[in-house]
């Protein structure tokens, strides 16, 4: 990555970004106190290099009658069908699944899930996660509240 692409300035509209993706670039402009087309061009530029990846929104999904989030830890089982990776390339296919991460330590696997209710939560793992060739062990923790969320 060019040093000379990813600086102060970029990590301040980085930030201006994620708290609104759709701010036009006039209004950054006056925020942050950098001409317009600086800002324009430093998106781009951003864009162009992978640093931002995509636009994105955040829904309220209480009103999405998805109130429920839960995380789900999961022991892989070692097994000739499925490597590690096709399994959470699986995972991350299923409806609910929000996030899927391969991790180190005690468990192979946390996933992020939403659903109307904890019941809900639990026919995912009963009647779909666990029918899945290499998983093993599962623990779920159920989320009472989110302080911050990206």
């Amino acid at each position: 990555m060019d040093t000379k692409l990813y600086d102060e300035k970029d990590v301040r509209i980085l930030e201006a970004l994620k708290k609104d993706g759709r701010k036009p670039t006039s209004k950054l402009s006056k925020e942050l106190g950098i001409p317009r087309v600086t800002i324009h061009q430093r998106i781009n530029k951003m864009i162009a290099n992978g640093i931002i990846k995509k636009f994105t929104v955040r829904p309220d999904y209480a009103k999405l009658k998805k109130p429920v989030t839960a995380f789900i830890l999961i022991s892989f089982e070692s097994n000739p069908q499925v490597s590690q990776r096709e399994l959470a390339s699986k995972i991350s296919l299923m409806n609910g699944v929000e996030e899927v991460f391969i991790i180190s330590g005690e468990w192979d696997l946390i996933l992020k899930v939403r659903a109307a209710s904890a019941e809900d939560i639990g026919s995912i793992i009963v009647d779909k996660l666990r029918t899945f060739e290499g998983v093993g062990k599962t623990t779920t923790c159920i989320s009472f509240s989110s302080i911050k969320e990206e």
